[in-house]
């Protein structure tokens, strides 16, 4: 299987010059503890910080079990800098595959350039660890340094946290199959009530990984759903052409909101200091506070 190539990061500024935050995801974040909690020493990670915020990490290649880069050190000295994973065997694969085509919804999302908490419920489902633990990651540098891990190898750790950020397929690629790789086998595994083989190809026509080189394709943003095309009413098939709509009907007369009262039993119209309640915003908040609480009660039942 051919690497995957990414170009280098440019630099993103210093904490005290408000540096682009990157790495904000829960499984980036993930990647990034797997490292940082193994490291003997806090001074090479703060360093490998720095190194991945001013552009120090050369292009990026990620193949099955490896990503490597050239990183500068302060004297101009590049050096070669791997960070291993160990990738699934094939019988794993072939588990996570199974329990991943189980929960469909879940492959939207990662074409979406999301990885839900369910697609690694999945691999534990099938006895598969996805995300990397402690002791998992195994850094490597021509350095003369003894840290482990130095610094180079630190700072390609945080930036492959970033590519992760940006493609969770990344993380599949690290454990030995890539983007098609994973979509084709889902393929084939696919139900009727599934994604169709078309939305899989459409969805990787547009959504595919940042990088250059061996399977990876340009840099597209995800689909916007309003770019699909419509079906004709009653027949499922594509429209030969643009539908023509007539003239639209006035819009609907807007409701005045319903006091607060009406919108909850005991919340007055006003504060005690006379000022109105917001109703459109105690109506935001419980509509969220209703969605946490669905979101929590779904993943209790998983």
């Amino acid at each position: 299987m051919s690497a995957v190539g990414f170009p280098a990061f440019p630099p993103t500024g210093t904490a005290t010059q408000g540096a682009v935050r990157r790495g904000q995801s829960w499984w980036a974040r993930s990647w990034v503890r797997a490292m940082e909690e193994f490291a003997l020493d806090a001074g090479p990670l703060k360093k490998g910080r720095a190194y991945a915020r001013t552009g120090r990490v050369g292009p990026i290649t990620v193949s099955p079990g490896a990503v490597q880069a050239r990183v500068q050190d302060d004297d101009g000295e590049m050096y070669h800098t791997v960070v291993s994973l160990e990738p699934l065997s094939d019988d794993e694969w072939d588990r996570f595959l199974e329990a991943l085509a189980s929960r469909s919804g879940r492959l939207a999302a990662l074409l979406a350039g999301e990885m839900p908490r369910d697609v690694v419920a999945a691999a534990l489902d099938a006895d598969v660890t996805l995300l990397p633990g402690i002791g998992d990651l195994e850094p490597a540098c021509d350095c003369p340094t003894w840290d482990l891990p130095c610094l180079h190898a630190a700072a390609l750790s945080y930036q492959a946290g970033w590519l992760l950020d940006a493609d969770p397929f990344v993380l599949f690629l690290l454990r030995g199959r890539s983007r098609e790789q994973v979509l084709d086998a889902l393929r084939g595994m696919s139900t009727p009530g599934d994604l169709t083989a078309g939305d899989l190809t459409s969805r990787t026509a547009t959504s595919g990984p940042t990088g250059t080189g061996g399977e990876g394709t340009a840099d597209h943003p995800s689909p916007d759903p309003g770019d699909d095309p419509a079906s004709d009413a009653g027949t499922g098939a594509t429209p030969s052409g643009p539908r023509v709509l007539g003239e639209l009907p006035p819009p609907p007369d807007v409701p005045e909101p319903p006091a607060a009262a009406d919108l909850l039993p005991g919340v007055p119209d006003r504060t005690p200091d006379g000022i109105p309640v917001d109703v459109a915003g105690l109506r935001a908040v419980l509509a969220a506070a209703a969605l946490a609480a669905a979101e929590r009660l779904t993943a209790l039942d998983r």
